[in-house]
């Protein structure tokens, strides 16, 4: 599969240099391969022969068949990145590490409830719409201190940080627009609002096309789907 080792090359290079721009540590970047296209073996491949262990799924059934199928890959650590119903969480509460798209306090109820059968914390990030676009899910920005507030309440919850999609756009400076002023609220909750939490918040920010302006902003993991299978159709 080299169109894969060519792309995820290419892609932690990008990585490493948007990272030294901005006078950072590219260890600071985790790289998150969204595998919704991939199928079986390529995502195997991600896994086991390019060392990516942090794997996303946007889709509940999707995701299921590749946990059930991957299940002898034992140091995966599968995220939850789409938007999640209230009757799917049950499906996936015990095989997540994270889930990324918490955006109201109907969904973290239900998140509370099923992590507490288990007896289990769920590590969530609360999904901020950034561009308050209608079409796509998340808080609004101005919501977002008061539902991570809210958090407090639920003992099977732990706020690890926040997610945001930025609008489609057309240069790296119309990204970074979107990404600062996200950072900026982000960093402003956290440290006056949430400062009995010790652990500095993972800022879920930047795709395929946006990655290097998020990581500008203090993105400190990056969701890469699309940029991953550049090639595929050719090679096959």
């Amino acid at each position: 599969m080299t169109y894969l080792d060519r792309n995820v090359a290419q892609i932690r290079t990008r990585i490493a240099d948007a990272a030294q721009s901005a006078g950072r540590a590219p260890e600071e970047i985790t790289l998150l391969a969204a595998v919704k296209s991939g199928e079986i073996g390529e995502i195997r491949y991600l896994h086991r022969d390019l060392g990516i262990r942090d794997l996303g799924e946007n889709r509940v059934q999707q995701f299921l068949e590749h946990y059930e199928a991957l299940r002898e890959e034992k140091d995966i650590r599968w995220h939850f990145i789409g938007s999640l119903q209230t009757n799917k969480v049950k499906y996936i509460i015990d095989k997540v590490c994270m889930i990324h798209s918490l955006d109201s306090l109907r969904l973290a109820a239900e998140i509370e409830k099923q992590a507490a059968k288990r007896d289990i914390v769920m590590d969530v990030l609360v999904e901020i719409n950034s561009g308050e676009e209608a079409s796509k899910g998340g808080v609004l920005p101005q919501e977002t201190e008061a539902l991570c507030l809210a958090l407090a309440d639920f003992p099977h919850i732990r706020l690890r940080g926040f997610m945001t999609m930025a609008p489609k756009c057309e240069k790296f400076e119309e990204y970074c627009e979107y990404f600062e002023e996200t950072s900026r609220r982000v960093l402003d909750i956290w440290q006056k609002k949430l400062h009995n939490i010790i652990e500095s918040p993972i800022l879920s920010m930047g795709m395929s096309d946006s990655f290097e302006a998020a990581i500008a902003c203090g993105s400190t993991m990056v969701r890469v789907g699309r940029g991953l299978f550049v090639g595929r159709d050719t090679q096959q």
